[in-house]
């Protein structure tokens, strides 16, 4: 389908940025690619929901059988409050969860520290057949590391390279990498914080390092915006988020668009269907015979 017949092929064009993107051009609150309102997204993620797991089934199947080298890598960054975890509930929760790993990078163990920052990346990059899923990821190393003065300068500039090298690789493997930036403004990321101080049963979500973070707002928002400029070979989608409803149909879309990429088949079966059938039969046959004479 082509963009003016498929709405998720519109608002995955549209969120996707060159290195030349201006993060303070994007409005955290517009709806890229998409004239509806929050029903009509809603409405679109459900019917699209059903597309998404039909595509991730016969991605796993294959996978499994064996037929093809190909896998899908979600990478969502973003503020606090942005809605990474909505995203991994109400998109990647719509398909078979045996075909999903999902991995959130933390500060490196002392273990991962030893290595190269891409070691313990590489050993959770998804399998043939799979979707992997990371929540914050190896981009912490640059964006929190430079905010945070966690590396050195030159070690940051390295990194950007890497990062860049590592990705054509895994594409070469025929992994999709789908890069995500979830942008949103401080006003929302303000309102999410206190609706996550005011309710009992969000607190738990709330950390005091959230509010450290945001009063780095200018120096994080400068980290992304370099970035997108130096890690730009595999392309970046810039999605406004503070509409829920509206960074959930964008990653959706992004999904969709990667798996329809990959445009996954059903494996064919390596026995003879009919001959299969005939056994089928002779065992429905043996089955009811030894029932009788119980």
């Amino acid at each position: 389908m082509s963009e003016k017949t498929d709405p998720a092929a519109a608002i995955a064009s549209a969120v996707t940025v060159g290195a030349d993107a201006r993060l303070p051009l994007i409005d955290p609150r517009s709806t890229p690619g998409f004239d509806g309102g929050k029903a009509e997204g809603e409405e679109l993620l459900a019917r699209d929901a059903a597309r998404l797991d039909g595509l991730q089934e016969r991605l796993f199947a294959s996978g499994f059988a064996g037929t093809t080298d190909a896998a899908v890598l979600l990478v969502i960054q973003g503020m606090d409050t942005a809605g990474k975890g909505g995203i991994v509930r109400h998109v990647v929760g719509a398909v078979d969860p045996q075909g999903v790993r999902i991995r959130a990078f933390k500060a490196p163990t002392p273990e991962e520290a030893a290595h190269d920052f891409l070691w313990r990346i590489e050993r959770e990059l998804p399998e043939p057949g799979m979707i992997g899923v990371f929540d914050r990821s190896h981009y912490e190393d640059v964006l929190a590391a430079r905010v945070r003065g966690l590396a050195a300068p030159d070690e940051i500039e390295r990194r950007y390279d890497a990062i860049v090298e590592a990705e054509r690789a895994w594409a070469e493997r025929g992994i999709r990498i789908v890069k995500v930036m979830l942008h949103i403004s401080p006003e929302e990321q303000h309102a999410r914080l206190s609706s996550r101080l005011d309710r009992p049963d969000k607190r738990w979500k709330f950390s005091p390092a959230d509010i450290d973070d945001r009063l780095l707002w200018p120096s994080y928002q400068d980290a992304y915006q370099r970035v997108l400029a130096r890690t730009a070979a595999e392309p970046w989608a810039v999605v406004p988020a503070d509409r829920k409803w509206y960074a959930r149909l964008a990653v959706q879309s992004l999904l969709l668009r990667a798996l329809e990429g990959i445009a996954p088949v059903w494996p064919l079966p390596a026995y003879d269907v009919d001959e299969q059938r005939h056994r089928l039969a002779g065992a429905v046959e043996v089955g009811t015979a030894e029932g009788e004479r119980a």
